[in-house]
């Protein structure tokens, strides 16, 4: 028995014992995730959704949280003002293991429906206590960090970004590892910043 399902925009088909990369879920290493939206069963016979099968699902159990092959993102300008620029990614992915797939049942199995990341932190972020966070958050950094519009292209609206996102000293800036600066350049957007500034670099300097 096969079934299609859908998650982070795209559609997979697996059987019982496949191991699968998918956009990152919302789930630690060894829990159980369901997904729900089947788009297809087949088997000794063929069930086709409308979009999805009603009451159908796949369970599958999480291996890791990995990160995909780096892919490199070159351009260059040649008219007027020559420049160049690369930038790597690395897609952040969860590893699984199916285990059953439910033609029936699925509604009623209590088993944590599988949840992209990122729909989780927007869901979070619509609330109106979630709303409200942010900003005392920021206000608390404010309060007893360091001043971090020092470093190189930091101003204020930079610098409660990193408040909100629990950046907060120098000391942790020149901390960072290559995976921190990855994490938080995906965060936040900063299309490689961090290391084009010379931030790491700032920061042990201002801590010194």
């Amino acid at each position: 028995m096969f079934a299609v399902l859908k998650t982070g925009g795209k559609q997979y088909k697996v059987q019982s014992g496949d191991v699968l990369r998918v956009e990152k879920l919302a789930a630690d290493a060894g829990e159980k995730v369901q997904f729900n939206e089947i788009l297809m069963l087949g088997g000794d016979s063929t069930v086709v959704g409308a979009p999805f099968v009603a009451d159908a699902g796949v369970q599958a159990e999480v291996v890791d949280q990995i990160k995909g092959d780096k892919v490199i993102h070159f351009v260059k300008r040649r008219r007027k003002h020559s420049s160049k620029r690369t930038k790597g990614h690395r897609q952040q992915l969860t590893m699984l293991r199916v285990t059953e797939i439910l033609a029936s049942g699925a509604d009623a199995s209590g088993v944590k429906a599988a949840i992209g990341a990122g729909s989780v932190s927007g869901a979070v972020a619509a609330t109106p206590a979630a709303k409200a966070a942010p900003a005392k958050k920021a206000a608390k950094a404010a309060a007893g960090g360091d001043d971090l519009k020092q470093l190189s292209g930091v101003g204020p609206a930079l610098e409660k970004k990193l408040h909100e996102n629990g950046v907060t000293t120098f000391a942790q800036i020149a901390g960072w590892s290559a995976a921190d600066v990855a994490d938080m350049d995906e965060k936040l957007s900063f299309k490689g910043r961090i290391e084009r500034e010379g931030w790491i670099d700032q920061a042990k300097a201002l801590v010194n």
